[in-house]
């Protein structure tokens, strides 16, 4: 069985299952801040990014054979990139 999707959005909740089941292997694996979210934009950002015509069972097992230091290092790469601000008495008023 073929599927196509119309959009990333589309695609993103038909996969989320397998997300959430690698985040909470994760999370059990000593990795609790790694969320759905970033193994997806892990994997469209690097993995996918070239790939044409991906099968849905390609992309589920590209999810599941995702090795946890590779998302790890890639969050800290994010991190890295990120301007860092002190928040003060009246930021917070503000938020």
């Amino acid at each position: 069985m073929d599927f196509e999707f119309s959009s990333k959005e589309e695609l993103y909740q038909r996969i989320k299952p397998a997300l959430h089941a690698k985040k909470e292997e994760l999370h059990r694996l000593g990795y609790p801040y790694i969320q759905d979210v970033d193994i997806w934009n892990f994997l469209i950002e690097n993995k996918w990014k070239k790939g044409k015509n991906l099968m849905l069972s390609d992309i589920v097992s590209d999810i599941i054979h995702l090795d946890a230091k590779t998302i790890d290092e890639y969050l800290k790469g994010k991190l890295k990139g990120i301007k860092r601000k002190e928040y003060f008495e009246e930021d917070l008023e503000t938020l």
